[in-house]
């Protein structure tokens, strides 16, 4: 495998995950996709320029190169499903629309999903692992931020059209609960967004699998509806006019989440 990530080692406890930001594509994968996969439309796209203020803010931050239909990281390695009802697994076999994402005879083969496994999968969550312990070990508790974005409207997945931000803590078990709070509190100073916590997405396997409070490092996941920040459609344009003023209440979300860390570990 050629590059799988991009990692930038910051200088405060926080550390921002972007699972599902890669575009890249294997040959077998892209071979074997349907037509209407190849734009790869489930992408969370356009995460890393959004969250551009964050190298400057302090944060460290790991974002994926290769896409969710190769492998998907925010999924267990065993791929034990995550949520009831329809949703996607380790290796995505339909889009989120639900069609199938391959044509006839064009999966890939076990052989060489084992291989993404090793090569695009562990890679990724050893950058992780190593920098929550580097972090931890460093200002004795560690803050990760899982960021994601999805269509607004999906009818597959959810009814209706999902809230703007959608802040997850697997139910409280990822994060202490007044972090929680206190982000729920800056969502809602901004009345011109929706928001909302545990509810369609309550954290994927990254914020279940690595939250664990109890040993002071502090999970959530954030999954935003793009039309806060771009085009929905094809080809998926960013927009500087719906970004820039998200972009305001991601970075107050990611202050607050460092102001309450250094509250709560300075007592």
């Amino acid at each position: 495998m050629d590059k799988v990530l991009n990692f930038h080692q910051g200088t405060l406890p926080l550390l921002i995950s972007m699972p599902h930001a890669g575009v890249r594509l294997t040959s077998m994968v892209q071979d074997g996709l349907v037509e209407q996969a190849q734009s790869l439309p489930d992408t969370d796209w356009h995460i890393p320029t959004l969250y551009d203020f964050a190298r400057t803010l302090g944060a460290s931050v790991v974002a994926a190169e290769y896409s969710r239909f190769v492998i998907d990281l925010n999924r267990p390695d065993d791929d034990k499903p995550l949520y009831v009802g329809a949703t996607t697994g380790l290796y995505p076999a339909t889009l989120f629309e639900g069609e199938p994402l391959f044509k006839d005879g064009k999966v890939p083969t076990e052989q060489e999903r084992a291989g993404y496994l090793e090569a695009i999968w562990r890679p990724y969550h050893d950058t992780l692992r190593n920098e929550l312990e580097r972090l931890r070990e460093q200002f004795g508790y560690a803050l990760l931020w899982d960021a994601h974005s999805i269509r607004s409207h999906i009818p597959h997945l959810f009814d209706g059209k999902l809230p703007d931000f959608n802040l997850g803590t697997f139910n409280g078990a990822s994060c202490d609960p007044q972090l929680a709070q206190r982000l729920q509190g800056v969502c809602a100073k901004f009345d011109q967004y929706s928001h909302v916590l545990n509810g369609r997405f309550k954290g994927g396997h990254i914020t279940r699998h690595y939250g664990d409070p109890a040993n002071h490092i502090h999970a959530v996941q954030l999954e935003l509806a793009q039309s806060t920040y771009m085009e929905e459609v094809e080809p998926f344009k960013y927009r500087e006019d719906l970004a820039a003023p998200t972009q305001v209440v991601l970075k107050q979300l990611l202050e607050t989440v460092l102001a309450w860390g250094k509250e709560r570990y300075s007592r």
